[in-house]
């Protein structure tokens, strides 16, 4: 599974490099691992409108791992 780690980024960085990720290689599996709540709500998004299931765990307080499956 591939991992973007965008840890450390506020948005719109986050779901641009969500976004390139799946423009480049189309996964049908993603990690993607950040620290923005703003930036869980907009990936969750991108995500869903992209035909992704998205499933949020919350980790270290205030860090996520969102996972997008098709």
């Amino acid at each position: 599974m591939k991992q973007i780690d965008a840890r450390g980024y506020i948005c719109p960085t986050p779901v641009l490099m969500v976004q390139k990720e799946v423009k480049d290689s189309a996964p049908s599996e993603l990690e993607v691992l950040v620290d923005d709540r703003c930036a869980v709500e907009n990936v969750t998004r991108f995500g869903t409108n992209q035909g992704y299931a998205v499933t949020t765990e919350s980790y270290n307080g205030d860090e996520f791992k969102l996972t997008l499956k098709k």
